[in-house]
């Protein structure tokens, strides 16, 4: 035996082998936690809706360059565009309903709260709203898709967390840095919280890999 290297201690090693154990049982669930929430199937006549405001009508590109457009020719699916510049969350939450009775969609992918960070409104009050407009969609029948609104900054746009946490809460899929990154990218935007018809279409192909991850679709 090496006489510079120390026997192994068996006992002083087995609470390590313990520790190192656990953190990968932690490393093992961490990444579990991530797994994006399992959505019902689409079938080929289901309707979704892309419920939310200007950026969700299109605003800084044209009516067949908006995300729903892009996202219907991804999919294969019908996608209804209810996006109403300037609308704030309170303002959706009122609205919502009677668009839930026209539409009769399968799933409705949710995009509000960029207007009222923008005006400084209440954050509690936005995501309580928003919480409201799931709550309401999971009555219909129907499933969520939450699509993250970045906080208005000058530099190094981040999705809000209450998105994440609202997402956790309801187990539905989130759709998280999509829209910061694209509005960071200025070959990607119109102005300079609004995506061009480019934008669109990436912001479309990441929902799209969402609804793919959820097993709602097939992968493209």
């Amino acid at each position: 035996m090496n006489p510079s290297i120390p026997p192994l201690n068996r006992t002083a090693a087995r609470p390590a082998r313990l520790a190192i154990g656990s953190m990968l049982l932690l490393l093992l669930w961490a990444c579990g936690s991530t797994t994006t929430p399992r959505l019902p199937a689409l079938e080929g006549s289901d309707v979704v809706l892309a419920f939310g405001d200007s950026l969700t009508y299109g605003t800084g590109a044209n009516s067949d360059q908006a995300y729903p457009a892009q996202l219907q020719r991804l999919i294969g699916r019908e996608v209804l565009n209810h996006g109403v510049p300037g609308e704030t969350s309170a303002e959706g939450l009122e609205r919502l309903p009677r668009v839930l009775d026209d539409a009769q969609a399968s799933l409705v992918i949710l995009c509000l709260g960029g207007n009222d960070m923008l005006r400084k409104l209440d954050r509690r009050a936005m995501y309580s709203n928003l919480a409201a407009m799931v709550e309401l969609v999971h009555a219909r029948g129907a499933a969520v898709v939450l699509l993250a609104v970045p906080e208005p900054a000058v530099l190094g746009l981040h999705a809000e967390p209450g998105y994440a946490e609202l997402a956790q809460r309801y187990t539905i899929p989130l759709v998280e840095d999509a829209l910061a990154d694209i509005i960071e990218e200025a070959g990607l935007r119109s102005d300079r919280i609004h995506p061009n018809a480019a934008g669109y279409r990436r912001l479309a192909e990441a929902i799209a890999d969402t609804l793919a991850d959820s097993g709602a679709v097939s992968r493209r």
